[in-house]
């Protein structure tokens, strides 16, 4: 049986719950129309059905859920919506990162093999997602969906329409953004 004081009316999620969905929603789509946009939809979404609701969980994880995918579905259109960008300034970057043998150039790999210590930290995960507007869109959704959301190759691969080597050269590319971006913007708040 569920606990009626442990669920909530409808009318009360908005003051109990859009701060924590609207800062998760806008940390994954990183555009403010967007995260508004999704988290309308998730509260809708969760009148419409809230019959399904156990209480195996609490409210706001089932409505994080929802929310989860109407952010995957965002991206998803997004991602059909757009044509690819170019790729006019990755050979630049990839010759600042690189030397000719394919090797990270030195002082360039700073931020590449920095332990995981670091990409727990709060600081760096807000300077990952300033730089995250900056990156390509769909190398930016395929990393969102692979690093922050968790989801496998496969689902990825299906949320976007895209194939496994289409998949691996978005990561790639976005890492190859991130790192120039995210080192030179956390050493330089660091102090290195």
């Amino acid at each position: 049986m569920i606990d009626s004081e442990q669920i909530l009316d409808p009318s009360e999620w908005v003051d109990a719950y859009s701060d924590y969905l609207y800062r998760y929603a806008l940390s994954r789509l990183r555009d403010v129309n967007a995260a508004e946009e999704s988290l309308q939809e998730t509260f809708l979404a969760g009148i419409r059905y809230q019959s399904q609701f156990q209480g195996l969980g609490s409210q706001r994880a089932w409505l994080l859920g929802i929310l989860k995918r109407k952010i995957i579905d965002y991206v998803r259109s997004r991602a059909r919506l757009k044509q690819v960008p170019g790729d006019e300034d990755e050979t630049e970057l990839e010759n600042r990162l690189f030397d000719e043998s394919g090797f990270w150039r030195k002082g360039a790999s700073r931020w590449a093999h920095e332990s995981m210590r670091h990409v727990e930290s709060e600081e760096l995960l807000q300077v990952v997602r300033r730089c995250l507007s900056h990156v390509p869109e769909n190398q930016a959704n395929a990393f969102v969906l692979s690093v922050l959301e968790d989801m496998s190759t496969e689902e990825i691969c299906a949320e976007l329409d895209i194939t496994q080597s289409n998949l691996w050269v978005r990561l790639h590319r976005a890492r190859l953004h991130l790192a120039n971006c995210v080192g030179s913007h956390w050493y330089a708040e660091e102090g290195c």
